[in-house]
């Protein structure tokens, strides 16, 4: 019997293409039932024939279809996979927009600080429903979410549902090619081991899979200017840390109070890089931005004669799928999942992203390991933050939100209690019509 997959959020189309054209490459999927869900029709229909031209493409007997109620899509899944994005880019750049007023200067702001916690807002209530509804129609599915902020999503939904639901980044394998490369060493002799919490977990170990510890080889290729300045955030923190952080340096730029806190270390630290993200203020939001009018020609250019590569990627979810209910060849991966000693000295419960299995028995993580002690106080304060904040939404608490990010390192390097208070007014008033399970009269106490 053909399996499901439910793509809701398909409308992220190159990411869609890509995860379909993996999950067609396995034997078991080929004739697979690939259902796209999106609110949006026109993306809807885009997403539609780029998914079928994959599939004419590689001869595949699988069937598509599409529609913009997830319960008529939902029932009998297998997989399902969430990518969406809670409101659109026009309240997302407020997220970006209203800090900068403050003095507080976000390349991303998809994760954490205030940004990444208003986004969190918006799209926890969405992603309960959606989640519900995977509990009604497909309890026994496996649900992979892409969605950010990731860790904070994952806590709220494990706290409040009983599906299997498992975070998915592509920062760990993404970070470890990377590293390979520099180093010129083929990734398929490589053995690490990464733990932390999403975007801001550590490569404990980096070694060949001899033994031989690739740390001391690294240390030397990041003093080579072409390597330095791919990633000069991440290289100092390396430099200074001793272990190499996951998430690229615009990303993690805005994750401690080292870099962003005043306009000569931005300058310093996030200009002149050569990478995909180096940190300038709003990078990806103003690529989204400069796509607003030219990505229907893009696509439309590429359905007609666009490059097409039938070949498998990189990301995960189709190896995980393929472990659990595929071939049931077993997958070791990076997964996100609450903490049960996973991690011994990072808040227990936290949502951390560890090494986990995928077998037919399900996903579970693998072993338990410790930060260093100076990595754990970093990323125990990211965690209790993520936690207050969705703390702040079981509750329906505004003033919980406040102080959330009150404790945020790069807020509290930039601005006093009281102006980040007034920052977060600003921010509830701009995202009002997304929040409205916070009591008007609890937001104005603020």
């Amino acid at each position: 019997m053909p399996k499901k997959f439910v793509f809701i959020g398909a409308g992220s189309l190159d990411f869609t293409r890509e995860l379909i054209r993996d999950i067609l490459t396995f034997e078991a999927f080929k004739d697979a039932e690939l259902h796209l869900v999106d609110i949006d029709p026109v993306r809807l229909e885009y997403a539609r024939k780029g998914v079928q031209r994959i599939v004419d493409a590689g001869g595949y007997p699988a069937k598509v279809f599409t529609t913009i109620e997830r319960q008529e899509a939902l029932p009998g899944a297998d997989g399902v996979l969430i990518t969406i994005l809670q409101g659109g880019v026009e309240v997302w750049r407020t997220d970006i927009e209203i800090p900068k007023k403050y003095g507080v200067d976000v390349c991303v702001g998809d994760t954490r600080s205030a940004a990444g916690i208003f986004r969190f807002l918006r799209t926890a209530p969405v992603m309960l429903e959606i989640i519900r509804d995977c509990e009604k129609y497909c309890p026994q599915a496996v649900v992979l979410n892409y969605t950010n902020p990731m860790a904070m999503l994952i806590k709220y939904l494990k706290e409040s549902t009983s599906i299997n639901v498992t975070g998915l980044c592509h920062s760990v394998q993404g970070t470890a090619m990377m590293l390979a490369g520099w180093l010129e060493e083929s990734i398929d002799d490589i053995d690490y081991c990464c733990i932390g919490i999403n975007h801001q977990a550590f490569y404990i170990k980096y070694a060949k899979k001899s033994g031989e510890d690739l740390y001391p080889a690294l240390r030397e290729a990041i003093k080579k200017p072409e390597i330095y300045h791919e990633e000069m955030v991440r290289n100092d923190m390396f430099k200074h840390l001793g272990y190499y952080t996951t998430e690229s340096s615009g990303h993690v730029s805005e994750y401690n109070w080292w870099y962003r806190k005043r306009q000569d270390l931005i300058e310093k630290y996030t200009k002149g890089g050569t990478g995909w993200n180096n940190g300038e203020y709003g990078a990806i939001l103003q690529e989204y931005l400069d796509r607003e009018g030219s990505w229907e020609a893009e696509y439309n250019e590429w359905l007609i004669d666009g490059d097409l590569d039938l070949e498998k990627g990189e990301e995960y979810a189709s190896n995980i799928f393929n472990a659990i209910f595929g071939d049931h060849t077993p997958f070791d991966f990076n997964g996100n999942v609450l903490n049960d000693n996973y991690i011994t000295n990072i808040k227990q419960r936290a949502c951390v992203e560890v090494p986990v299995k995928a077998d037919q028995d399900g996903i579970a993580p693998i072993g338990v390991n410790t930060l260093p002690d100076h990595l754990a106080i970093l990323v125990n304060l990211s965690a209790g933050i993520e936690d207050l904040a969705v703390k702040a939404v079981i509750e329906k608490d505004p003033e919980m939100v406040v102080r959330a990010i009150m404790m945020d390192p790069l807020c509290s390097a930039v601005l006093s209690l009281e102006e980040i208070r007034k920052m977060v007014k600003d921010m509830f008033a701009a995202n009002r019509q997304y929040l409205t399970y916070f009591d008007e009269e609890d937001i104005n106490k603020i």
